[in-house]
């Protein structure tokens, strides 16, 4: 029966003190990998439970023919990889190594969706202390994670969405103690959604992320085409990322998001792009989209000379910092006709010179930058500055370059700012608008900014100057002269009370 009083905080609430169990004992950078995969295995076990029951209402108690009819799910859950086969042997020593066997059973039974996501997770690790303490804490794991309030069976929560939602919210709160490797995992939500917005994919796009992490990006641009489609799953969404352990957590984030139509790749893209066509030359999409590493050193500088995919005919970026080498990746993989691009930098993007200017003068040059928006400080989790984010199109209608300063608008948190709708709406419009707004937006020509050297610093552009006030001096002095009169009143006053207490005789 379904749980009416089921909200997508509760959920929420539920998830994230299932990690009390590690807090004190190991650090979140590596219990993050194990709460997720047990919110992970805990997902397919509820929804099989649900759908057997399901099947036993409909059929009476026959197991082989249940058993038949649950090969069609999304997913077979052997009988041992079941959650609750592994809570009901909790106090037996050995938890770390049935879990283990369980994911490798999962694993096996699944190949063609879920191949090695779980080979970078080891519940039987040391990292999780001596067998002693590691029995006991996946014990308690395995009742946290078997409380009622974590009854995610489909019949209880509804939709899917809650689940893949859940998934996120446990990603960025992990993010947000995490410093800055927190960024090789996460994108801020409200980032994601408002490049998902800027680049509006439709029905039937190939939509590309090259530096995926754990793939919220990707799944807001899907979103896009699934809210405003009626759930339409018209669109093929395709990622690489390099860290083994956050390729695992895309693909569980995919999977858990209802979400097949994907192709994930895991492995260097700068060094080694797995997405090719079947030329073995670089595949093409409609919409590429990334947060990539800010001035990535060591990101492959050595070979990038010979690079077999021609991706740096416009030049080599420097050693040690790889913005334009992402950069140039993505715009190779755009569609001619109908490919657009949005990928966020730091502000050194736009204006260092040597062979990063030379670079960036060739793409304006060739009229594929179509804007550039300054987004405000302390938006991303492990560094302060402030980003921003070019946007390229290959079907652009004029060839003038849009300036977007939204670097002063948005909500101020302890830590950590935030977009708002009102913040992403504005910035959206103002895009689409393609017009000059005072202090907010300008769009130059390629005389202007070729008048600059090229140089996309955006205060060029945008005059976001306040003029001050005009002081009356005349006035201050005025009221200067009152001060000083009623002061001397209150120094009177002063001395009288202390004649009058015997001071000052």
């Amino acid at each position: 029966m379904s749980d009416t009083n089921v909200s997508q905080d509760k959920i929420n609430r539920a998830v994230w003190r299932a990690c009390d169990t590690f807090r004190g004992t190991v650090d979140p950078s590596i219990y993050k990998d194990y709460v997720l995969t047990m919110l992970f295995v805990k997902y397919l076990s509820d929804v099989w439970q649900d759908h057997w029951e399901e099947y036993q209402r409909e059929h009476g108690d026959h197991p082989e023919l249940i058993r038949e009819l649950m090969q069609n799910e999304r997913f077979v859950l052997p009988p041992e990889a079941n959650f609750y086969s592994l809570y009901e042997r909790r106090h037996e020593p050995g938890n770390g190594e049935r879990i283990d066997k369980a994911l490798h059973a999962i694993e096996e039974t699944n190949i063609q969706k879920l191949s090695d996501v779980f080979q970078d997770i080891s519940f039987n690790s040391n990292k999780l202390g001596d067998e002693k303490q590691k029995n006991e804490i996946l014990k308690d794991l395995l009742e946290d994670f078997h409380k009622p309030e974590l009854n995610l069976r489909p019949s209880r929560i509804g939709r899917l969405d809650i689940i893949g939602n859940a998934y996120e919210f446990l990603i960025a709160e992990f993010a947000s103690t995490s410093g800055k490797k927190a960024g090789e995992f996460y994108t801020p939500a409200e980032v994601s959604e408002l490049i998902a917005e800027l680049l509006a994919p439709k029905e039937g796009d190939e939509i590309c992320d090259p530096a995926c992490g754990s793939g919220s990006l990707l799944l807001k641009c899907a979103n896009q085409i699934r809210n405003a489609h009626n759930g339409s799953k018209r669109f093929a969404l395709y990622g690489q990322e390099a860290i083994g352990s956050t390729w695992a957590l895309a693909k569980m984030n995919m999977f858990l998001h209802g979400v097949d139509n994907h192709k994930i790749e895991w492995g260097d893209t700068l060094r080694n792009p797995k997405l090719l066509d079947d030329k073995g030359r670089l595949k093409l999409f409609d919409v590429v989209a990334a947060n990539p590493p800010f001035s990535l050193d060591k990101w492959g500088h050595d070979g990038a000379g010979d690079d077999p995919y021609g991706r740096f005919r416009r030049g080599v970026p420097p050693k040690t910092k790889g913005d334009y080498a992402f950069i140039s990746h993505m715009v190779e993989t755009l569609k001619p006709k109908t490919g657009r691009m949005a990928v966020v930098v730091p502000h050194g993007v736009l204006f260092r010179a040597s062979s990063e200017g030379k670079i960036r003068e060739q793409l304006i040059g060739e009229n594929l930058l179509d804007a550039v928006i300054g987004l405000p400080e302390k938006l991303f989790f492990g560094t302060g500055i402030p980003a921003a984010i070019l946007l390229f199109r290959q079907d652009k209608g004029d060839d003038n370059v849009l300036f977007i300063d939204a670097s002063r608008e948005f909500q101020p948190g302890k830590n950590q700012n935030a977009l708002s709708g009102e913040n992403i709406s504005k910035i959206v419009e103002t895009y689409n608008a393609r017009a000059d707004v005072d202090k907010y937006a300008h769009l130059a020509t390629q005389e202007e900014i070729a008048e600059n050297d090229f140089n996309l610093n955006i205060p060029r552009y945008v005059d976001t100057f306040e003029e001050e006030e005009e002081i009356d001096l005349m006035a201050v002095r005025a009221e200067r002269k009152q001060l000083k009169e009623k002061l001397a009143g209150l120094e009177q006053e002063m001395e009288a009370y202390l004649k009058e207490l015997g001071y000052g005789q």
